[in-house]
């Protein structure tokens, strides 16, 4: 599928994606683990957070759980998931962005952060290096970065049991609620084709974040969705040593 036709399929699920996503034992809990991976000290006061690929923002509502004091800024390219997490209440310190990750700038944030939650984000993207690229400029020395996202290339086990849960509730469920089965389709297809955990953690080294690292999530997702953390380095010290 296109990286258009893609965008316009989410635009399309928009309305009924937070009820299908409600139907996934341990989806919001599991982004809140995520969330509170990055280690952000103090609740996150004083740091600004993206929320890359945002949704109808279920993963902004994660960071803002486990974030009550950081400027959280949602971006994603789907108009429609866009207007559905906008229609949301949030607090004052929770703004969103429409852009395309590969096109996201500082302009587009007002300066750079601390941290980046990217949620099943990089799998959909035409270009992930680029994307990793763009989150890497975004961040300052030191920053950190979670990817939630689905990783099965390196597990028979696991690619069958996420062909299974997709062909038996995933794909009935989504035409169920929208009435087509493409964005469902296109999810299981995109999941067996995308990286390795193994694979994905060298290209996140080769976008220069170090301190790269997986860590499981729990019940049925466990070998299938993980949190992918990595670091900016920090900016050397005047001596030439790390500050």
């Amino acid at each position: 599928m296109k990286t258009g036709a893609v965008t316009d399929e989410f635009d399309a699920a928009a309305p009924s994606y937070d009820r299908l996503v409600a139907a996934n034992p341990g989806y919001h809990r599991h982004l809140r683990m995520s969330a509170r991976r990055l280690r952000l000290p103090r609740g996150g006061e004083g740091l600004r957070v993206l929320d890359l690929g945002c949704g109808t923002g279920a993963s902004t509502a994660a960071l803002a759980r486990e974030l009550p004091r950081a400027e959280i800024i949602g971006v994603d390219a789907s108009a429609g998931m866009l207007a559905a997490a906008r229609a949301k209440r949030w607090p004052d310190r929770v703004r969103f962005v429409h852009a395309r990750a590969e096109d996201l700038t500082l302009a587009h944030l007002g300066g750079p952060v601390d941290a980046v939650l990217a949620a099943y984000l990089l799998r959909n993207c035409p270009d992930p290096d680029r994307a990793l690229a763009v989150m890497r400029s975004l961040l300052r020395p030191g920053g950190r970065v979670a990817l939630h996202e689905y990783s099965v290339a390196d597990s028979a086990a696991a690619r069958a049991v996420w062909t299974a849960v997709c062909w038996s509730v995933v794909i009935p469920a989504g035409r169920a609620l929208t009435g087509r089965a493409d964005l469902y389709r296109y999810l299981w297809r995109s999941v067996l084709e995308f990286d390795g955990a193994a694979a994905l953690r060298e290209r996140m080294r080769a976008a220069g974040l170090d301190l790269v690292r997986t860590l499981p999530l729990t019940g049925w997702q466990r070998g299938i969705t993980h949190t992918f953390l990595g670091r900016v380095p920090e900016a050397p010290g005047p001596a030439g040593e790390h500050a």
